[in-house]
């Protein structure tokens, strides 16, 4: 019986499949494709991220730093844009107290990109309180998308 030759080599198995990759998020538009976009179709793309906030709160928490900073990234990138901030609220609590929770929400955020330096005059705030649902029904799930500081983009 003839020994294998060490020198020889040996042979590797075939990789095993790799698993399919989580799809990435939707592809941001470049500089020139927002050139040339209409506000209703930047807007459709969503730019700029959502704020979302706990029950009764105006609180910004770890995440909703993190989405702050992102937005602020897209503003410098396009600092000929306006924005408004839109104040939301889940349907809990009355109408008033909503439309000024909603407020102190899109101030909050306002607030905290001005600090980081984007100017002022750029942006505008409004309340909707829980009067658009970005999510209909009344759980929890529902109630937490709806409890959110909505960007829309004004003028570029």
């Amino acid at each position: 019986m003839a020994e294998a030759d060490p020198a020889s080599p040996r042979p590797v198995p075939a990789p095993a499949p790799s698993a399919a990759p989580f799809p990435d998020a939707p592809p941001r538009l470049s500089d020139d494709e927002f050139s040339s976009r209409t506000l209703e179709e930047i807007n459709r793309a969503s730019p700029l991220e959502p704020v979302f906030f706990g029950y009764d709160s105006i609180e910004l928490d770890a995440d909703a730093l993190e989405a702050i900073r992102s937005n602020m990234t897209t503003l410098e990138s396009y600092s000929s844009w306006s924005i408004t901030i839109e104040g939301h609220c889940d349907s809990r609590g009355t109408p008033e107290y909503n439309l000024a929770l909603g407020e102190r929400r899109a101030l909050a955020v306002r607030n905290h990109l001005v600090d980081l330096g984007i100017d002022a005059n750029r942006i505008r705030t409004i309340s909707y309180g829980e009067e658009f649902p970005f999510t209909p029904g009344e759980h929890e799930a529902a109630w937490a998308s709806n409890r959110r500081a909505h960007f829309v983009v004004t003028a570029r």
